[in-house]
């Protein structure tokens, strides 16, 4: 017997590796189909500046896109913001980018805003956004390029310049929020919906 009830895989509207393990470790059966949107023009032209708001939205708008082509599969769109204060991250462009984005980050407390959606026949079905507070430890220069040298191209691949499962542990004092929003999915909240649609077992 396996945990998932569906008749076919839950479809990942992302090709976050992250993302992936974290509902395959729960024993879900995924098929990963990334959405092919422009976010940052959904975003600037949503006119939306609160981090929460905008990781909902294009939570919503990745389910919905993927959803839409593939009729009668539930499928899971997931979004992450970073705000230090009022000012907004992106994935940096390289390491000079990263670079300076830790340095604005060491030694203060951002939030990561992880928003969940499904949608089915490209309507939404379910939202939610969960918050965890990040507070870097002060870093010189030369622990900056350190890390930056070990973690190589990686750096670009998540926003913040840091991935917290691996190296960007190192970068941290204290954390207050669950594993699964900063790795960029509030499991739990979406366990509960699938559950509520007959699809766990469990």
């Amino acid at each position: 017997m396996t945990i998932w009830r569906g008749q076919h895989a839950l479809i990942l509207a992302s090709q976050s590796r992250a993302r992936q393990l974290l509902l395959a470790n729960a024993g879900i059966q995924i098929e990963a189909i990334p959405a092919d949107i422009d976010e940052r023009a959904v975003q600037n032209n949503s006119g939306l500046s609160a981090p929460g708001e905008i990781a909902e939205l294009l939570a919503r708008e990745k389910a919905t896109f993927v959803s839409a082509r593939h009729p009668g599969r539930y499928v899971v769109g997931a979004d992450q913001t970073l705000a230090l204060g009022s000012k907004l991250f992106s994935k940096p462009s390289g390491h000079a980018q990263a670079a300076k984005q830790l340095r604005l980050l060491a030694g203060n407390s951002h939030q990561l805003h992880s928003a969940v959606a499904v949608a089915r026949d490209g309507k939404i079905m379910f939202a939610d956004v969960s918050i965890a507070t990040m507070t870097m430890r002060g870093l010189g220069d030369s622990e900056i390029e350190a890390y930056l040298d070990q973690a190589g191209e990686a750096v670009t691949t998540s926003v913040g310049a840091y991935q917290f499962e691996g190296l960007g542990a190192h970068l941290f004092e204290r954390i207050d929020g669950d594993h699964f929003t900063i790795l960029g999915l509030p499991l739990l909240p979406l366990l509960a919906f699938l559950r509520g649609e007959g699809l766990l077992n469990v």
